[in-house]
């Protein structure tokens, strides 16, 4: 499973990058914002330190047309930038012509398999149905994601599902257990990903044994 960042920090997502396990960084509005700058010039960052690894910048505009055009701006900035669409019948019309002009598009705001069969049917590179959202509603929002991988994994689509709105560790190990193509996760999940209580008391004991005989270690 890949794994991306979902932020628009540039710190964070240096951090996350030197780890190596780093595959691709997802956006949104709400996220650029936190970061006082105009989306151009902090999505040409964010692929910069990417590389060729997918950078997901998202569409302001509510008409398929206003969509495609500012979804051709927004994939100008860097090869490996992708369009990142909300789902509606206008960003299917759009999905279709920018992948069909060679842009891969992100579908987001995904709640219902059958909104992600549509969005891979209109040539979507990505979709991302969102679970944590659903959780907040009393709703199964991993129920919902393993119908989606079901579904786009049964008939073979040239779509990876992107498990998006994740809440807590438990998700990605929900989403790398049925397939899912990529997990997009949040930074202080991530750090959560890496600890556990019994390797740092395993860490801790072998270096308290190793000083015993050794004498302090650098």
């Amino acid at each position: 499973m890949k794994i991306f960042i979902d932020t628009a920090n540039l710190d964070m997502i240096k951090e996350i990058n030197s780890w190596g396990i780093l595959d691709g960084v997802t956006t949104n509005p709400s996220l650029v914002a936190k970061e006082n700058t105009d989306t151009p010039t902090h999505v040409k960052e964010i692929a910069k330190i990417l590389g060729d690894r997918p950078v997901s910048a998202e569409v302001m505009a509510v008409d398929h047309e206003g969509m495609i055009k500012e979804g051709e701006k927004l994939h100008a900035i860097a090869p490996n930038v992708n369009v990142k669409l909300p789902m509606c019948i206008e960003s299917l019309k759009a999905t279709k012509a920018l992948s069909e002009e060679g842009i891969d598009v992100n579908m987001t705001l995904i709640f219902d398999p059958l909104q992600a069969l549509m969005a891979a049917k209109a040539g979507a590179r990505y979709v991302s149905p969102f679970i944590g959202r659903l959780d907040d509603i009393g709703a199964h929002g991993v129920d919902m994601l393993s119908e989606t991988v079901q579904i786009i994994h049964q008939y073979g689509y040239d779509t990876e599902i992107i498990a998006a709105s994740i809440r807590h560790p438990t998700h990605v190990l929900d989403a790398a257990e049925m397939g899912c193509d990529i997990a997009t996760i949040p930074y202080d999940i991530l750090k959560k990903m890496v600890a556990h209580p019994k390797t740092d008391e395993g860490i801790a004991k072998f270096k308290a044994d190793y000083e015993k005989v050794n004498g302090p270690s650098q």
